[in-house]
């Protein structure tokens, strides 16, 4: 009997990273080998050339290596950096917030999956924790060429600009109406599973000719790298999938921190009984983590889930102290640090 084609395709997981991310992308790691498994390859990118400390925390898994393929690398940064020249204003609007070039840059190095070592995998953002096991989404791919699992469709605002006039026409294709499609095909681009060779070269340059055409001015230049990812896969046509609306309802989870719903078992989340695949702590900064590690009492949702998956291996977790304070409680201003200052002399 002939072997399985399948049965020799290479499964992994990319994650983009540097230095400000490393307690996350620790966490993840960890998280990735509780739940997903142990010996699933890890390929981590550089977000840039600040990883020299990621790099020294990730030695001791033998399962994690670095993509350093500077061509590979310079090749996707050429790609968006052209992208954004056809863009309108980008350049300028970056330009008057004193960004110097394509607005976070480094987030468009996730397209290196698409060249990298994996015939079939996993694009993670470092700020997600793995809660379950990743066969979904790598046996999806067995039968579409691009799986999500999110409901990013809900919110058209943080992937394309709204006000762009052609935003519709733009992906009317076979039939079906641009606006049908906007308003359930989106994605987050935080996740997605996907083959390697998904883009080839001859498709990435008709998609930047269309670009060049005028369909750069629907891109939004807040989330670049996302709105690029997410026109690549409509405009391609390429056969794509999320989850979230293609999963039987009891069975679908959700995967946002921002749901405060989620259950905890076992140092595992589940949505009305159903394990979460993944959990996203998107719109929480990196440096709130950061904090947190550091013995801060910063608070945020699902926090000690957080700090369980980052101290798996270490012998015990910091001891925050101070009293506790939200990540999001606002910062005061000038003035009231001020009257407050004055109040407390006042009555000492």
């Amino acid at each position: 009997m002939a072997d399985n084609p399948s049965s020799s395709e290479t499964k992994g997981v990319y994650i983009l990273a540097n230095d400000i991310v490393l307690d996350q992308l620790i966490a993840l790691i960890h998280s990735l080998e509780e739940n997903v498994g142990c010996d699933l390859p890890i390929c981590v990118v550089p977000y840039d050339n600040n990883t020299e400390c990621s790099r020294q925390a990730t030695r001791t898994y033998s399962q994690v290596q670095w993509f350093d393929d500077d061509a590979l690398l310079q090749k996707w940064e050429t790609f968006a950096t052209q992208i954004w020249q056809a863009h309108p204003t980008a350049f300028e609007q970056w330009r008057k917030r004193g960004v110097i070039g394509v607005n976070r840059m480094g987030m468009h190095r996730r397209f290196c999956c698409f060249d990298g070592p994996f015939d079939k995998f996993i694009y993670l953002d470092a700020d997600i924790l793995a809660m379950n096991s990743f066969d979904l989404l790598f046996d999806s791919l067995d039968n579409h060429a691009f799986v999500t699992y999110d409901y990013q469709y809900k919110d058209l605002g943080h992937v394309f600009d709204v006000n762009a006039p052609n935003l519709t026409a733009v992906f009317d294709c076979a039939g079906k109406a641009g606006k049908t499609r906007l308003n359930s095909e989106i994605f987050c681009a935080g996740l997605f599973a996907a083959r390697k060779d998904t883009f080839t070269d001859d498709v990435l340059q008709d998609l930047l000719a269309h670009l060049q055409a005028g369909d750069a001015e629907i891109l939004y230049i807040n989330g670049p790298d996302q709105s690029i990812l997410n026109y690549m896969v409509l405009k391609s046509g390429i056969d794509a999938i999320n989850l979230s609306r293609a999963l039987p309802e009891e069975k679908r989870t959700g995967c946002c921190v921002t749901s405060s719903h989620f259950v905890e078992k076992a140092h595992l989340l589940f949505d009305k009984g159903t394990q979460l695949t993944y959990l996203h702590y998107i719109g929480i900064s990196s440096r709130f983590f950061q904090q947190v590690c550091a013995g801060q009492n910063i608070l945020f949702p699902y926090r000690d889930l957080f700090l369980h998956y980052r101290y798996l291996r270490d012998s015990k977790q910091p001891t925050l102290a101070g009293k506790p304070v939200a990540y999001n409680h606002p910062v005061p201003s000038l003035r009231q640090r001020i009257a407050r200052k004055a109040r407390q002399l006042i009555n000492s």
